[in-house]
């Protein structure tokens, strides 16, 4: 029985180390994608109308290479970021039942789209009034900016990251859901709670402006109110999932005292 254990435990171990040299060699083979489109990609940013006022400079030698490198790591972690995902999926997926592995093979791309529509949120909407707020500042002040490139691509780092993390909200709720540690009902429960932490949250991540802050915040309170929808109908399912499971047993045990 201990052989057995063992046996199963080292399985286990060499499947997840499988699995994470899949994601890793997945990792490196975007992050040479990563320094080919690196260079298009940042001549892009600095040709954008958000920056064509921005005067551009190095400060230190190395300021640019920084700069090439930021950008080919967070192309080929995000490239790579599906195929990590799925490596995931895969290790825990013979854990679980039939209809739990495809329910949860469609948050890999649910979780991916959703981290882009956070980036392309934060950086079309939110950062063109971010960068025109701090200019007007700059102006009022009397103030002539000159900018080092690593600092102009380290705050837009700051603004656009953090919004692709928090458009995952609704792939962790209904996650959450499905494994029965959140409820719909306690949701709402907290929801004047979860508001004043939006609240608190996105005027952390705007300037004192009140149009930035108000544009962070119904974004997220919408993204909140369709988390809701979305625990509702993964907990439908879950209780419907746990009721046939519940009267396949009962059938079972009644066909087995009948052919007792």
């Amino acid at each position: 029985m201990t052989s057995e254990k063992n046996m199963s435990l080292y399985g286990h171990i060499g499947e997840l180390r499988k699995r994470i040299m899949w994601a890793i060699l997945a990792f490196f083979v975007f992050l040479i994608a990563g320094f080919f489109l690196a260079k298009p990609v940042i001549v892009y940013l600095q040709s954008d109308p958000i920056a064509k006022n921005i005067q551009m400079n190095a400060f230190h030698l190395t300021d640019p290479l920084n700069v090439y490198m930021t950008f080919a790591f967070f192309i080929g972690l995000v490239l790579s970021a599906p195929v990590v995902l799925y490596q995931l999926w895969a290790f825990i997926s013979p854990g679980l039942y039939e209809n739990e592995r495809k329910v949860t093979l469609m948050y890999i791309p649910i979780a991916f789209v959703l981290f882009l529509t956070g980036l392309a949120f934060s950086y079309f909407i939110l950062f063109p009034f971010v960068v025109s707020f701090m200019g007007n500042v700059a102006v009022a002040l009397s103030v002539e900016g000159e900018y080092g490139i690593q600092e102009y691509f380290s705050f837009l780092f700051n603004i656009t990251l953090p919004f692709g993390l928090l458009f995952q909200f609704p792939v962790l709720i209904m996650f959450l859901t499905r494994l029965g540690i959140v409820t719909p009902d306690f949701l709402k429960s907290i929801r004047k709670v979860a508001y004043f932490g939006i609240l608190v949250v996105a005027g952390l991540i705007t300037p004192p402006e009140l149009l930035s802050h108000l544009m962070v915040t119904f974004p997220l309170i919408l993204l909140y109110e369709i988390s809701i929808i979305i625990s509702k109908a993964a907990y439908e399912k879950r209780m419907k999932a746990e009721v046939e499971a519940l009267v396949k047993e009962r059938e079972a045990q009644a066909e087995a005292m009948y052919h007792d």
